[in-house]
């Protein structure tokens, strides 16, 4: 099969989202062909370069998010008319009342008239770009905000939206126009996107657009994969309770129509946990067409602390990830002072360094707390204090790797108040250690019975878990191994790329793409497109004259037998 795979902000470049999981299943799908489509965020990222890439990995087209390009396309009045009617209607869309609440709005089997226009006008505004060329001047025009201005004042709109002003506007403008630039791509010809059998988009939001259109146009069937919803990371980042209230309420209208035409078309929408299922559910996708995917981790470097569980320190808890205010170090600082006082001599080791914008800060608050909660403390008068609790990174001196700090500790703690996927957790279960995390995100569904699980924000629940734990050596070692073997089975880079793979197969066998190839008199041509051209590898190909073929399957002409040359053939 010959996959388009599209990304944004990630592969096939160095630094960025979805990097990993999408060149680990490239190279895991030897047999596909894989075109890649990457929209980036930056030109550092661009600057960065690309990872190498494997032989099944054709050809790769990119295209900048981070800079508006003049396209130089200059509208006539009547694409100016028909950018201003589809324009307007999305806008309505936006500001409607409808948009209050995803949940109610939208689900399986549910009518939803505003879908329906949201997707009129998202197709009309690409039709239109494909017609007339670019769309960039058009959704940064003054007509572009005045439709907005006019879709918050009309009746029906929204209530948060009514309050708009000018600078609300031009805030709500420039986000559409970025957020709309994959419109005006040229991907979506016969030799681009149209020539795929499938489209695997690697996130939702904007990403999803490319294969909305290859599927609108040349009718390829689209499969989405989201190990994070667009639409929460809007709500959960960083200022958005600082944004106004018209903005953030056209935004967030914005990009829960987007992902809800997204789930619509999909022929699989795929997740790596429950906690993001729920999310793609309340969002309408409908259930029969989502699948579980979980993100596939390598195993390789925890295999040796994996098979060595008495290497541990009886008496330390390790905790490792990026310091951060959501990680909530505070509590398992709390908490620590009660393991130490019921368990004296317990160690906790801290390793990671700071991320984000609050990130140094809050790590300087940490440190404060534990100089403050466990002074120094020393064996006697002679000798040097030694605080309990330390901070380490990585490729320190006692941390070379990941897999020796997780080696090290007895139990890894998790006190996360917000979580996603917990790839710690997984690292640590790999390294067959017993485990106790908060429920958040998808902790649950990821350790199973093979730890314990305690409320967020609970030091004292938190405490009495490790403190358990600690006492009892032999149910460490059983959820442990436990621990490993559930890792193993569910969490593999094998399991990921092997789940995909059947999902390939599915969607080729249910939506098989149907190209009419035309004749130079614009007839369609017979059995331009054969069954075996599906096959891995070129089996046949077009005949010369055609049209509307994509360039991969033009070929030398084929010539008809009559009944007399086929018999002396035969002779």
């Amino acid at each position: 099969m010959r996959i388009g795979l599209v990304t944004e902000g990630g592969y096939p470049y160095v630094g960025g989202e979805s990097g990993t999981w999408c060149d680990r299943l490239v190279r895991g799908l030897g047999q596909h062909e894989f075109d890649l489509y990457a929209l980036s965020r930056s030109r550092a990222q661009e600057e960065e370069g690309r990872v190498p890439l494997p032989p099944q990995a054709g050809r790769v087209r990119t295209a900048p998010l981070w800079r508006a390009e003049d396209d130089g396309v200059v509208h006539g009045r009547r694409a100016r008319r028909r950018f201003a009617e589809c324009y307007r209607e999305l806008a309505a869309v936006l500001a409607s009342t409808s948009n209050a609440d995803p949940g109610d709005r939208t689900g399986p089997g549910v009518p939803d008239d505003q879908a329906d226009r949201f997707a009129r006008a998202l197709y009309g505004l690409a039709d239109l770009a494909r017609d007339e060329g670019g769309l960039g001047a058009a959704l940064r025009s003054e007509a572009a905000v005045r439709a907005l201005e006019g879709a918050c004042r009309a009746p029906g709109a929204v209530r948060a939206a009514r309050g708009a002003r000018v600078p609300d506007l031009l805030t709500v403008a420039a986000h559409l126009e970025r957020a709309l630039r994959p419109l005006s791509l040229d991907w979506y010809g016969d030799d681009d996107l149209g020539a795929a059998d499938l489209c695997h988009t690697a996130a939702g939001g904007t990403a999803a657009l490319p294969g909305l259109l290859a599927r609108h146009f040349c009718g390829v069937p689209l499969l989405v994969t989201e190990y994070g919803v667009r639409l929460r990371s809007h709500y959960l980042a960083p200022g958005a309770e600082e944004t106004a209230p018209p903005v953030r309420a056209l935004l967030a209208a914005f990009h829960g129509r987007l992902a809800t035409e997204a789930y619509r078309r999909a022929a699989v929408v795929t997740h790596g946990n429950a906690h993001t299922r729920r999310w793609q559910e309340r969002c309408g996708a409908d259930r029969a067409v989502l699948r579980t995917v979980h993100p596939g981790m390598d195993a390789s470097p925890f295999a040796e602390a994996g098979e060595a569980p008495d290497a541990a320190d009886p008496g330390t808890l390790v905790w490792v990830g990026r310091v951060e205010p959501a990680k909530d170090l505070v509590s398992l600082l709390h908490a620590f002072a009660e393991v130490r006082r019921r368990q004296p001599g317990t160690r906790l080791r801290i390793v990671g360094a700071a991320a984000g914008p609050d990130g140094a800060e809050y790590l300087g608050h940490c440190r404060a707390l534990a100089a403050q909660l466990f002074p120094d403390e020393a064996e006697g008068p002679h000798t040097a204090g030694d605080n309990p609790v330390s901070f380490e990174e990585v490729g320190g001196p006692e941390a070379r790797t990941v897999a020796d700090v997780y080696a090290s500790g007895a139990v890894t703690v998790l006190s996360s108040v917000v979580e996603g996927f917990p790839r710690g957790l997984v690292e640590a279960m790999f390294c067959g250690r017993a485990t106790v995390s908060t429920d958040v995100g998808a902790v649950v569904e990821v350790v199973g019975g093979t730890g314990l699980v305690v409320p967020p924000r609970n030091p004292r629940a938190l405490a009495e878990a490790c403190v358990a734990l600690l006492r009892d050596p032999e149910r460490r070692a059983r959820l442990g191994a436990a621990a490993r073997a559930r890792a193993l089975e569910l969490f593999t880079v094998e399991q990921s790329v092997a789940a995909f793979h059947g999902i390939y197969l599915e969607i080729a066998s249910r939506c098989p793409v149907r190209r009419v190839v035309l004749d130079v008199t614009g007839a369609p041509l017979p059995f331009a497109d054969p069954a075996e051209a599906h096959l891995p590898g070129y089996w046949t190909g077009t005949p010369a004259g055609t049209r509307g073929a994509p360039a991969w399957a033009a070929g030398a002409p084929l010539r008809a037998t009559t009944p007399g040359t086929a018999a002396e053939a035969a002779r």
